[in-house]
């Protein structure tokens, strides 16, 4: 029982982690990175299509994503797809190739995304938390019930402690990553 509890919250503890990871990859930095369009949808014959299953994704340079449509016609719907997004990028076809310049990052924009991430941290480690209290809970009810010693509760709560402060330590590595690409010029 008491197993079964700890594999809980690691599960859905490592679940948050991957959240926030996610989270973080859709925040931009000044450089360019494929990962960015991939929640961008396209109109593909009537079908809400992700771009990079329509088209092939890669670095042109560091600073400008190339867009290649497998099908020519496709560019238009494309360009419009990125430019309607919420990334505030200004893409341009060259002949069947759209071209995503990355543009510099403002010293305001760059704080403004900082704080957007410490917020996105937060509500990790706050899910962490949650996630931690929900299995004291658990191991205490089964205290109340009698089917577990009280140093085994004891001992198991302090396991789920330290499984929290990984991956709060995680959270916070995580964080300062992203921090610092943000910061970088």
């Amino acid at each position: 029982m008491i197993a079964d509890i700890r594999k809980t919250a690691e599960q859905k503890m490592k679940k948050t982690l991957e959240a926030l990871k996610a989270d973080l990859s859709k925040v931009r930095t000044g450089r360019a990175h494929t990962g960015l369009l991939d929640h961008i949808v396209v109109d593909y014959y009537g079908t809400p299509t992700p771009v990079p299953q329509v088209a092939n994704v890669s670095l042109l340079d560091a600073r400008t994503i190339g867009v290649t449509p497998w099908e020519k016609k496709m560019a238009g719907a494309i360009e419009k797809a990125i430019r309607d997004s919420d990334l505030g990028l200004n893409p341009a076809t060259v002949g069947e190739i759209v071209r995503v310049p990355m543009p510099p990052l403002t010293e305001e924009r760059r704080k403004e995304l900082i704080r957007v991430v410490r917020h996105e941290a937060e509500n990790a480690r706050v899910a962490v938390r949650n996630v931690r209290r929900d299995a004291i809970g658990h191991l205490k009810d089964l205290l109340k019930q009698k089917k577990v010693a009280e140093d085994e509760e004891r001992r198991a709560q302090d396991d789920i402690q330290k499984l929290t402060d990984r991956h709060v330590a995680e959270i916070d590595k995580l964080l300062a990553g992203k921090e610092a690409d943000l910061m970088a010029v």
